[in-house]
């Protein structure tokens, strides 16, 4: 089992939760874990990317050459662009759809979602949205997590348990929120894939 990962994001997004969260199930399911310090200003508004390696084997670098990544998880759609010289040809692209516009020059979003739809693989979704109608506008990048599940190869009860111990100092509501996000996330990636 080897997954290579680029996270995306803008700062404030949960892009380090996102990976706190694989990196505790794939380390409970006893895979090896390496993660590049996170690049980009992790102030709220900044960009942030962090590579991610998970493997069955010991891994030598941190670091994900280019057009070798596994998958591209982003909660931002733009971001996720950034970083496509990095995806394989089968990699999979997961995007959320809803802009962080923190640029005055952000690009026209019809054309950044056009990119993301030239790519072979990709799952898009309005994580913000589908947060927001869960109860929970917050939990956007445990929604994109979720999106994500299929192509991780951990089990999504192992990602829930690793929810639960990441959030659980903060109530039992915030864990069930974002426990609620993930499945959501879950549930439309595997409509996308089923058509």
């Amino acid at each position: 089992m080897k997954r290579d990962i680029i996270l995306a994001g803008v700062g404030g997004q949960g892009i380090l939760s996102i990976a706190a969260i694989i990196g505790t199930a794939a380390v409970s399911s006893g895979i090896y874990v390496k993660q590049a310090e996170v690049h980009g200003m992790s102030q709220r508004g900044g960009d942030v990317q962090s590579n991610l390696r998970l493997s069955s084997a010991p891994i030598a670098s941190d670091l994900i050459p280019f057009g070798k990544a596994d998958m591209i998880i982003s909660v931002e759609p733009m971001e996720s662009l950034r970083y496509l010289p990095y995806l394989s040809p089968e990699g999979w692209l997961i995007t959320n759809t809803t802009p962080f516009v923190n640029i005055p020059n952000y690009p026209d979003i019809e054309k950044v979602m056009e990119e993301i739809g030239k790519v072979r693989n990709h799952i898009v979704l309005d994580a913000d949205q589908m947060a927001t109608d869960a109860g929970s506008a917050r939990s956007a990048n445990m929604v994109i997590l979720g999106a994500a599940s299929p192509f991780l190869d951990i089990p999504l009860e192992i990602l829930e348990e690793a929810i639960h111990s990441t959030f659980k100092r903060k109530g039992e509501d915030i864990v069930n929120m974002n426990l609620n996000a993930l499945r959501i996330g879950r549930q439309a990636a595997d409509a996308q894939m089923s058509k």
